[in-house]
């Protein structure tokens, strides 16, 4: 039953067995081929790092342990959340859509500006980051960093992608699509090294979010980090100037700014929960500690700020001053 359930073949077989193949024509029918395709790549990504020798079970461990944990507990909060969502805020709704191509466009549109706005809040909430940085804890790029994530993220997640889609009019059964086309796209890409070298995808790199794209958002480089938060769309990014290509110059380095455990489990699962809670003892003050609850990850009552922002106004400032005195260098070298 556990092997059905991660493959997601419960629902093929159940039509092969009744014989009736025709069901694979029809909507549900199709998602039953769709489900087993993201575990199957998977495993050939697996099995072809085993072959060529590059398997390292480190890699894996902290995907691993979040996957078993969060299939014990996460699913049915998210589930609940996004029936409740639905329920509660469909009245609301500003007008109402139909299951049509082009709404179908339209509600693409509003899921990747929800999923912004609760990705964008996860790296720049420190609460919010305590339940998005397990999936950035990873310090390596394949298919399964995917099942890497707090328990509580998809609730949270959802309870924001799903308002802001049903607000807006997104008619719910299109919703129910868009959210399964969401995380296949969202799986495949982490896809990593191994199966897909550079993460590029030619032409599309222009006009989507690609596996090259997700690397840029996963790296912990000051040039690269908090940027690339849609999923598939890369509209949003851009309307927001956070869209960011990967640079063949910066190669990307993988996991958290925090010193962690390597490869542990409940460093990456408990422990940005552990590193606030100190913050918040140790600060002066109500303020000061209500402020480490909501401000971003580096933020610091003394003022010796470490937040993103930060780190990147000072790697452009050093970048700046580098390309400043070349000039200077290159002419004296002549002059010698």
């Amino acid at each position: 039953e556990w092997f059905r359930d991660f493959f997601g073949v419960g629902d093929l077989l159940k039509i092969i067995n009744s014989g009736n193949y025709s069901q694979l024509l029809t909507y549900d029918g199709a998602l039953a081929i769709a489900r087993p395709l993201f575990p199957l790549l998977l495993a050939i990504e697996l099995l072809k790092a085993l072959i060529m020798k590059k398997f390292r079970a480190g890699e894996y461990k902290i995907p691993f342990f979040s996957y078993v944990f969060n299939a014990f507990v996460g699913i049915f909060i998210k589930v609940a959340v996004v029936t409740f969502c639905i329920g509660l805020f469909e009245r609301f709704a500003i007008f109402k859509t139909t299951f049509t191509w082009y709404w179908l466009i339209y509600g693409y549109v509003v899921w990747e500006f929800g999923h912004f706005i609760y990705h964008y809040l996860g790296h720049k909430v420190r609460l919010f980051w305590c339940l998005h940085s397990t999936h950035h804890a990873p310090e390596h790029m394949n298919l399964s960093v995917s099942y890497a994530h707090f328990f509580f993220e998809g609730a949270y997640a959802d309870f924001i992608r799903t308002t802001t889609c049903i607000l807006l009019g997104v008619n719910p059964p299109m919703l129910v699509l868009i959210m399964f086309i969401d995380g296949a796209w969202g799986g495949f890409i982490h896809v990593g090294e191994n199966l897909l070298k550079n993460g590029r995808l030619g032409f599309l790199e222009k006009y989507i979010l690609t596996p090259s794209h997700h690397r840029v958002h996963h790296a912990k480089n000051p040039l690269y980090m908090d940027t690339n938060f849609c999923n598939l769309l890369n509209i949003w990014d851009r309307v927001f100037r956070t869209y960011q290509p990967q640079q063949d110059s910066v190669p990307v380095t993988y996991g958290i700014t925090r010193e962690m455990r390597k490869n542990s489990f409940l460093d990456s699962y408990f422990g940005e929960f552990i590193a606030l809670g100190k913050d918040v003892y140790a600060a002066p003050g109500l303020r000061n500690k209500f402020l480490y609850l909501v401000m971003p990850p580096g933020w610091s009552h003394t003022g010796e700020h470490k937040t993103a922002h930060k780190v990147k106004e000072e790697y452009f400032k050093q970048i700046q001053e580098e390309v400043s005195e070349k000039p200077k260098r290159l002419k004296a070298e002549a002059v010698e």
